[in-house]
């Protein structure tokens, strides 16, 4: 008779790390077919802050005899994954838990939720503020006789980026307030390094962000404002001495 695998075991880690990322895809899945059918209609408000500031008269096109049917099913897709992100961080957590310490677990449990609200924060930040300024700065500039006709799948591809960069970017405060939960460095020492951290984040930004000024400042302030933000909260994170001395729930 097949024994069933030890929950303890390695074996048993595996099989339940498989479930788990097998009830993920599943969760993509099912979002996406849902939502399949509004492809167009995603696509087509995810155009709108450039469609706002094209010239009278001109419009996006498609280069490529494909595009107008997959540049809508990939922008579906990666809605799909944004909008099962909480299942998929619940996974995640049920997943981890059992190894955490009780005050491991209450500190994670509102990162969690914190992290998701933040992401979806940035890429809210970039669709209503970043998008309608850098496109009206974008198309203002183009040269006499230029016709602005901006590829779908191009854009598609811009604005992906610009999300990510954009919902990384405000996760700041939460990787500040782990580095000083866990005791890697301390509040004083993030204070003293400000400086440097302001000149990283414009860094960051050009290398994250189209090689333009203007979308480079709009994320490399958010980030200075961002970590300013997570070295205040920090300090109701400091480090505990007597987490070692915890005895680690089943």
């Amino acid at each position: 008779m097949k024994t069933k695998p030890d929950p303890n075991s390695l074996l048993g880690h595996l099989i339940e790390l498989r479930n788990r990322l097998l009830r993920c895809v599943a969760a993509v899945l099912l979002v996406f077919v849902a939502i399949a059918y509004f492809a167009s209609d995603i696509y087509a408000l995810l155009a709108e802050p450039l469609l706002a500031v094209l010239p009278e008269g001109t419009s996006m096109i498609a280069t490529d005899v494909a595009a107008p049917f997959f540049a809508p099913f990939k922008l579906t897709f990666i809605v799909a994954i944004c909008l099962a992100i909480p299942y998929i961080l619940w996974q995640v957590w049920q997943f981890i838990a059992p190894a955490l310490y009780s005050r491991e677990k209450r500190l994670m449990a509102p990162l969690v939720f914190s992290s998701t609200l933040l992401f979806y924060a940035g890429i809210a930040f970039a669709y209503f503020i970043v998008f309608p300024l850098i496109f009206a700065f974008f198309t203002s500039v183009a040269p006499e006789g230029v016709t602005i006709a901006t590829d779908i799948s191009s854009y598609l591809d811009f604005v992906l980026k610009l999300f990510f960069a954009f919902g990384l970017s405000f996760e700041i405060p939460i990787a500040i307030l782990l580095l000083v939960w866990s005791g890697s460095i301390s509040r004083e020492a993030l204070a003293e390094k400000r400086p440097y951290i302001i000149v990283g984040a414009f860094i960051l930004g050009m290398l994250l962000t189209p090689p333009d000024v203007l979308s480079q400042t709009l994320l490399a302030i958010p980030m200075w404002l961002l970590f300013e933000a997570g070295l205040w909260l920090s300090r109701f994170y400091q480090p505990s001495t007597d987490d070692q001395t915890q005895e680690q729930e089943p």
